[in-house]
C-alpha cells in the first residue's frame, strides 16, 4: 500500500519545468493544507526533475495566500548550475494566481572537515515519552507520532517557547527528503505555547537548511527523529521560529520561519 505521505506529495510532470499537485485531506491545517506537505512535494518534485544536480541543500517558501483544496500548479525554473550547486526559483499558483513563491538550492556532498557546534537536547529515549494527539481540527498531525518532553499544549502557558518532542511519521516511514521537509514545519506555532491556547497565526516564509546526507537519512530509518524550536521575539503581529531535527547525535536539518499571529479574542 501507498503511504499517505506519498500520496500527499504525489506529483504529476507536465515538461517545461511544470509540476501538478493535489491537495490531501489528510493533511489539512486550521486553514488550507499543511505549510509543511506542500513544502515537501515542492522537494520531491525538484527531486524528479531530469536536469536536477544532486540533492537538497536550502528551501524557502514563501506562502503569500492560503493553498486552496485541489489542484495546484508548481512552475520551477534552474537559474544557475554551478560545478557543486544548482540554484531554483519556483512558484505556486491556482487558477492563475500565485499563491506561493520561493527558491531552492541542491548540491552535491564532497568529503571535507566537518564538526558541529549545535548542541543535541538530552531527553529521556522515545519509548519513555508519552504520544500526545492535538484537536481533530489540526488534521495533518494525527499523521505524527508526537512525543512532547517539554513544550506540549497541555500545560497552559509558559514563559519559554521550547518545545522538544520525538517525532516520525504514523505509519512509520523511512526517512527521506520530502519527509524532513515537512517535519520542519511540524512545530505548532510558538505563540500557542506562550498563550496556552490555540489562536489565529500562520507562517509566512520558511526556510530549511538540509545537513544531512542520503547515507545519514538511510542511517535513521523510519526512527523516531529528535526536534526542539523556539521563537526570539513576538511583536507587531509576527514572531520568529527555529528549530533543529536530530537523528541520534546527527542533526539533520536546522529550520527559521515568520510567523503571523492576531491577539485572542
Amino acid at each position: 500500500m501507498t503511504h499517505v505521505f506519498d500520496e500527499a506529495i504525489r506529483v504529476e510532470a507536465r515538461g517545461d519545468g511544470v509540476f501538478y499537485a493535489t491537495t490531501h485531506q489528510a493533511y489539512d491545517n486550521m486553514v488550507g493544507p499543511f505549510g509543511g506537505i506542500t513544502a515537501a512535494t515542492v522537494v520531491n518534485a525538484l527531486q524528479q526533475h531530469p536536469d536536477v544536480l544532486g540533492t537538497p541543500l536550502a528551501l524557502t517558501i514563501n506562502y503569500a495566500a492560503p493553498v486552496a483544496n485541489g489542484t495546484w500548479d508548481l512552475h520551477t525554473q534552474i537559474v544557475r548550475t554551478n560545478r557543486t550547486n544548482q540554484h531554483w526559483t519556483f512558484t505556486i499558483s491556482q487558477e492563475g494566481q500565485t499563491v506561493s513563491t520561493g527558491s531552492a538550492v541542491f548540491g552535491i556532498h564532497r568529503a571535507t572537515w566537518s564538526d558541529t557546534e549545535a548542541v543535541r537536547p538530552d531527553v529521556p529515549p522515545a519509548e519513555n515519552v508519552a504520544a500526545l494527539d492535538f484537536p481533530d481540527f489540526i488534521a495533518w498531525a494525527s499523521n505524527y507520532d508526537k512525543r512532547f518532553v517539554v513544550g506540549g499544549l497541555d500545560g497552559g502557558k509558559s514563559d519559554d517557547s521550547t518545545s522538544t518532542l520525538w517525532l516520525r511519521d504514523l505509519p512509520e516511514r523511512p526517512l527521506d527528503y520530502p519527509a524532513l521537509t515537512s517535519m520542519t514545519d511540524a512545530f505548532f506555532p510558538r505563540v500557542f505555547l506562550r498563550h496556552g491556547t490555540y489562536m489565529p497565526a500562520g507562517t509566512i516564509t520558511l526556510t530549511t537548511y538540509f545537513h544531512a546526507t542520503p547515507d545519514e537519512l538511510a542511517a535513521q530509518g523510519s526512527d523516531h527523529v529528535l526536534g526542539t524550536a523556539r521563537a526570539a521575539r513576538f511583536g507587531n503581529g509576527h514572531f520568529d521560529q527555529s528549530g533543529q531535527l536530530w537523528g541520534g547525535d546527527v542533526l539533520l536539518a536546522s529550520t527559521h520561519q515568520l510567523v503571523y499571529f492576531k491577539d485572542p479574542t
